[in-house]
């Protein structure tokens, strides 16, 4: 009997998060097609296909997925240079991409992705979250020139986004039957109706009326020069609509101790947007402003993704014009929340506790995030935390040196040694100072590329300019077959030497 109580209680949870997620989606989806120069039923359809397909498909459970300003404003170039058949070809081109990467098993290198870039890509996402709304506070008349909306216009719409997030704040205290975000919508839009409050609401974006999505082959020519126009396009799409996801979906699962599975949402993805480039979308990636809302509610389960899908064609056949009577403030407000709650602010605390380099990879995805784009973000925070470890790392190259019974003197070179640490490595050894016979020993290290064979060989022909005989010990295989001038001086020892392999080109 507790099983059953439990089990509706989780479906009651998920279907009424993806009713919730379905509201906040409507706008979405009209702004970003309205970005890309489409039609808003272009973006609601998309919305609808890549949340059914990656609910019901994906790699990660509770994770949502629709258009996506991150993609919308790529898009947009493409539109207005060449139409909007190129852009429904560029996104059945940019699904083939994405299974592709998922075939190859990439996915799991999104976990390689530094902790700094992760608190930065969150962060910036929920200062371009909270950016965004402000565009819903101006005026566009008939010409196309915009303006700040002001006076009572402005201080009703304030005052119903403040009653919005004082209602997702405060209900959770009283009762958790209903998600907060639903009961703030709800009680905001039936205020404005019953009370005829004159406010901005969804429609003003554009209507939402329309029929299924019925298939619809790109009209484009098949020939080579279509394939340069839409391949830089597709590229950049999948790498930006990826990239937000599997990050999106490593934020879940730290967020609920779980584990979702990259290739498989990447397959699922890929696949959506093949789907939704035959059908008239604008393609897709994880929202994920949308997931958090979705988390937040408690609806870790595929069927609220299957339900945020379902009504959204429910809001498109039957449902328009009321979802168009939504008053835009009550979903601002949930999107500040929602922004507000993305946002890592544990992060502030870390300043000065962690190492400044930490710091400044954080902020800088964070801000190229809001600045530029996603995609250049993420790529620039990983470079730059990886010549930063280099960096660190290559500090870490030391000896410790004696003298034995032969009076030789011996060199235990500890660390790793390659193309960042060989400048250190040159500093460590005197061939002048040093006796006639000298050993450096490589057990407490490793060499680990090319640049690490040529620094070895030069210290070989350094020591033998000065007439001086040099002994290198536990050098790896790899090592001995690739190593030149200092070949002759490496002392084997198949039962203590190390197996591991070197990056170098020689070694095939």
């Amino acid at each position: 009997m507790q099983s059953i109580s439990k089990n509706f209680k989780e479906i009651r949870i998920n279907i009424l998060s993806g009713l919730t997620v379905a509201l906040a989606m409507v706008p979405e989806a009209i702004a970003f097609a309205l970005i890309a120069q489409v039609s808003p039923l272009t973006g609601l359809y998309a919305a609808f296909m890549v949340s059914l397909i990656t609910s019901i498909f994906g790699g990660r459970p509770g994770m949502i997925s629709g258009a996506t300003g991150a993609l919308a404003v790529v898009m947009v170039a493409l539109v207005v240079e060449h139409g909007i058949e190129y852009l429904f070809a560029t996104v059945v081109v940019m699904g083939f991409l994405q299974v592709l990467f998922s075939v190859a098993k990439l996915g799991k290198f999104i976990r390689m992705v530094p902790r700094p870039v992760m608190l930065g890509f969150v962060n910036g996402l929920a200062v371009v979250i909270f950016l965004a709304q402000f565009n819903h506070f101006k005026n566009i008349a008939n010409d196309g020139s915009e303006s700040w909306i002001s006076g009572q216009p402005l201080l009703v719409m304030l005052s119903l986004i403040a009653m919005t997030v004082s209602i997702i704040y405060l209900l959770p205290k009283l009762t958790k039957a209903v998600p907060s975000t639903l009961a703030g919508i709800a009680f905001v839009s039936l205020l404005v109706f019953f009370f005829n409050i004159e406010t901005k609401t969804v429609g003003d974006l554009g209507s939402i009326s329309g029929g299924l999505p019925s298939f619809h082959a790109p009209q484009v020519p098949l020939n080579l020069d279509t394939l340069i126009i839409i391949f830089p396009y597709a590229l950049i799409l999948a790498s930006i609509g990826l990239i937000e996801t599997l990050l999106t979906l490593n934020l879940i699962d730290d967020m609920t101790n779980t584990r979702g599975k990259p290739n498989r949402e990447s397959m699922a993805q890929g696949f959506a947007n093949i789907v939704t480039g035959f059908f008239g979308g604008m393609g897709g990636c994880a929202m994920i402003g949308q997931s958090m809302i979705n988390v937040n509610n408690g609806a870790l389960k595929r069927l609220s993704g299957v339900v945020t899908a379902f009504f959204l064609i429910f809001f498109i056949l039957f449902a328009s014009e009321w979802i168009e009577m939504i008053p835009l403030a009550a979903l601002i407000g949930v999107m500040f929340v929602v922004a507000e709650k993305t946002f890592e602010w544990g992060t502030l605390r870390l300043f000065g506790k962690v190492p400044k380099q930490d710091v400044f990879v954080g902020l800088l995805v964070g801000a190229v995030t809001v600045i530029a784009d996603l995609a250049l973000a993420v790529f620039l925070g990983v470079i730059v935390s990886a010549l930063v470890f280099a960096w660190e790392h290559a500090k870490t190259i030391k000896v410790q040196t004696k003298i034995d019974n032969k009076g030789w003197k011996i060199y235990e070179l500890e660390g790793t040694l390659f193309f960042a640490s060989i400048a250190n490595f040159q500093t460590l050894f005197t061939p002048e100072e040093d006796p006639d016979d000298i050993v450096i020993d490589f057990k407490y290290s490793k060499v680990a590329d090319h640049s690490a064979i040529t620094a070895i060989d030069a210290l070989a022909v350094r020591y033998q300019s000065s007439g001086k005989k040099l002994h290198l010990k536990h050098l790896s295989p790899d090592c001995l077959e690739v190593l030149e001038n200092a070949k002759g001086m490496i002392e084997v020892n198949l039962l203590e030497d190390p197996k591991y392999h070197i990056a170098d080109d020689k070694l095939g």
